[in-house]
């Protein structure tokens, strides 16, 4: 065996996955389970995925969670971009301490205190809680993450590209457009996917900002955990699962191939004389 790969590292790595996975794992089995009980396997259905549907507080919850997480995602994604920008081309400006504080400062921040400061704001500006503040909530925390995703990438960007397509008469938003962002997408899709995954993940800043008519899933999930868990959770964290699996994928691809068109276009600049 190779002296890398030891029966300890390989025992580890499977201790590792299976604390992980198998719980998940297991989820997806017991949502085609027959029985109502989710720990006695009863024979194979999908019942629940039929009870789910007709289940419509549960059906309105996911459909305000999707689009609170697309809506938040977005924005997030556009506002951490240039936030990164900023920390990136412009080392010295007046603030810039502080603009770099409020941009990591949710990071560590528990979620409790984001989620209490942002009632008290929300109350303080006379703001009637309900989707639109669960999304400018969103943004707020979610903008941070994707504003260090993009700043990794545009520490190792080639900026002569962009002064070589500068020279050649491009307008400097064109520039950006045409030449910057498509070469630091895959760090933007990156951003917006991990956007995206927080705000469907979120439970306790959500609790702080919805209101009546804006029940996120995962508020709808743990106030009926409380009671018991019940098949249809089951099956609607299994679709849940399968859409941020599907997603991955496709940003994983969208990456891949940004990735192939920018050492393409590296190269043909290096090429040309």
């Amino acid at each position: 065996m190779n002296k890398n790969l030891s029966w300890f590292n390989v025992t580890s790595l499977t201790l590792g996955f299976a604390f992980l996975y198998l719980p998940i794992l297991l989820l997806v089995v017991y949502s085609f389970n027959e029985s109502r009980l989710v720990t006695v396997w009863g024979g194979f259905s999908t019942r629940w995925y039929v009870e789910m549907w007709n289940n419509q507080g549960l059906m309105d919850a996911a459909w305000v969670t999707i689009r609170v997480a697309l809506l938040s995602a977005t924005v997030a994604t556009v506002l951490g971009t240039l936030g990164a920008i900023a920390l990136v081309r412009f080392t010295r400006f007046p603030g810039r301490t502080l603009f770099s504080g409020m941009i990591y400062a949710p990071l560590v921040m528990p979620d409790v205190i984001t989620g209490l400061s942002l009632l008290l704001l929300f109350v303080a500006m006379g703001l009637a809680r309900g989707f639109w503040t669960v999304i400018i909530a969103h943004v707020t925390f979610a903008m941070c993450y994707v504003a260090v995703v993009v700043q990794s990438r545009l520490v190792t960007f080639d900026q002569s590209m962009e002064e070589a397509a500068q020279d050649l008469g491009c307008p400097p938003v064109k520039t950006f457009f045409q030449i910057t962002l498509p070469l630091i997408l895959p760090g933007v899709i990156a951003g917006w996917m991990l956007a995206f995954t927080l705000s469907l993940d979120d439970l306790v800043i959500a609790s702080f900002a919805s209101g009546p008519g804006a029940t996120t899933l995962p508020m709808k999930i743990y106030s009926q955990v409380r009671l018991g868990v019940t098949p249809e959770i089951n099956a609607v964290c299994t679709i849940l699962i399968g859409i941020v699996t599907i997603g991955v994928i496709i940003a994983s691809i969208a990456s891949k191939r940004s990735e192939v068109e920018r050492q393409r276009a590296e190269r043909l600049a290096a090429a040309t004389p």
